[in-house]
């Protein structure tokens, strides 16, 4: 079970979230760069007195995840689009994990609707000894009801200190597996959503806009050494953006050693994620710490 001060941490961190999630889905529209939104997020969670936990994700129509402005994106939200904004805020390490999709599309609304629904029937569902099989057979067939499709290899997952991805995943569908929930676990659950004519999984794309100290090695560049230690002080083992590096210099003075970097496997990135069929996706997101009753919601 979580100490109290690990548990406040993480509330802390969740109202956070949660209040800049809701001042996203209120100022996003149409038309407007999406690197305006990405800071304007990231910004609001350092006012508050977080920090992010990765880069302001807007996924936008057949885009799933990791989309984020890279430097001097000239990128906009099309017309009639439904757009995905996922956001993270650690406080002292302590992470709170939420999602929104905005739908400026009709024809979309009841696929959007669907994600929440699903979001929701899991956050009832999921308590201390239930398998994570049963939880996804229970996300699946809300989904399908509603004559949608899961996207299997997407996951809502377990989070730990400076750990996104910690431990358990949840996938969003029917699977054998013999993991139970326990609690005094914190989780993000995240049901994605595609139409019934999508494949129902995602790939990956060929962009990478985030990316992940991964270890040290021996470098020969010296450039290269110091702009890894800049990140590892900096980001530690969460993700983050190329745009968050313009504290340490201008792109042309630190890209050869961030390329260096990435080669060498000091840096991890992670692929852009796409509904290969073009089929678009919704997505809901909320994380929740898991007491002997069940779930509470932290965001």
């Amino acid at each position: 079970v979580l100490s109290e001060d690990a548990l406040e941490k993480y509330e802390e961190a969740g109202r956070i979230a949660s209040k800049v999630r809701e001042r996203m889905r209120g100022i996003v529209k149409e038309g407007m760069r999406i690197i305006k939104i990405c800071e304007e997020a990231e910004e609001t969670i350092r006012r508050m007195g977080g920090k992010p936990a990765f880069p302001c994700n807007v996924s936008i129509n057949e885009v799933a995840a990791h989309y984020t402005s890279p430097p001097g994106d000239e990128g906009t939200i099309p017309k009639g689009s439904i757009v995905k904004i996922d956001i993270g805020v650690h406080v002292d390490g302590y992470i709170a994990d939420t999602a929104v999709t905005v739908c400026f599309n009709p024809e979309y609304e009841d696929m959007v609707q669907t994600s929440q629904v699903a979001l929701e029937t899991a956050v009832r569902v999921i308590r201390p000894g239930i398998f994570t099989s049963e939880l996804g057979s229970k996300v699946q067939s809300v989904i399908e009801s509603r004559g949608f499709k899961p996207i299997s290899n997407l996951t809502g997952h377990q989070i730990g200190r400076y750990l996104i991805h910690a431990g358990k995943s949840l996938p969003n569908v029917s699977h054998i597996s013999f993991r139970k929930i326990h609690e005094g676990e914190v989780y993000a659950i995240e049901p994605f959503v595609t139409t019934a004519k999508g494949e129902g999984r995602v790939i990956e794309g060929d962009e990478f806009y985030i990316f992940r100290f991964l270890k040290r090695r021996n470098l020969r560049l010296k450039d290269s050494k110091k702009l890894l230690r800049f990140i590892e002080r900096n980001f530690r083992t969460l993700p983050f953006a190329e745009r968050w590096l313009k504290d340490y210099g201008s792109t042309e003075m630190y890209r050869p050693a961030f390329m260096d970097l990435l080669k060498s496997k000091c840096l991890m990135a992670y692929p852009v994620f796409v509904e290969p069929s073009g089929e678009w996706v919704a997505q809901s997101e909320h994380t929740v710490y898991i007491d002997k009753d069940g779930a509470v919601v932290l965001t």
